[in-house]
């Protein structure tokens, strides 16, 4: 069986995220390529997030929640619309992508991909803490891809 992977065609593991994905930018998310989903996965969620806020914000900053993807999904394009995923709530108080706009410093962003055994049970517009509650006991594989992001 393959591993999941979860890949960028515009930035490599561990490299700088290009500006024009930024907030304050033109706040899209960059296209990610999806391979090696287990043949039993049943649904895909995916989280982006700044680790390196706790400092500035005095917590993790969730960029992206978006979950129930469909787990035939190989390309997760620029700009994507989602299709039939649901957005969860981001902390800039916005449903979908909200890019990285770090304060201080260079920042690294993780997306993490996750490959689950059900669809969760959420509407639109959970938080990834309800996300992440939802998926205990549920996860066949995970990637995650970093990023980094420099004021």
């Amino acid at each position: 069986m393959t591993e999941l992977q979860l890949t960028s065609p515009v930035f490599a593991d561990g490299d700088a995220i290009p500006r024009q994905y930024g907030y304050t930018e033109t706040n899209v998310n960059p296209p990610l390529e999806i391979t090696g989903v287990p043949d039993d996965a049943e649904a895909l969620a995916l989280v982006v997030d700044d680790p390196d806020a706790v400092e500035p914000a005095g917590k993790v900053w969730d960029h992206w929640v978006v979950y129930d993807i469909d787990p035939a999904t190989t390309t997760i394009p620029e700009d994507w619309d989602g299709g039939n995923a649901l957005d969860g709530t981001n902390d800039y108080g916005e449903t979908g992508y909200g890019g990285p706009n770090p304060p201080d410093r260079e920042h690294t962003y993780r997306f993490r991909l996750y490959a689950l055994d059900a669809p969760v049970d959420l509407d639109a517009g959970a938080s990834k803490a309800e996300l992440e509650t939802a998926m205990d006991g549920h996860i066949l594989a995970d990637a995650t891809l970093e990023g980094t992001y420099a004021p």
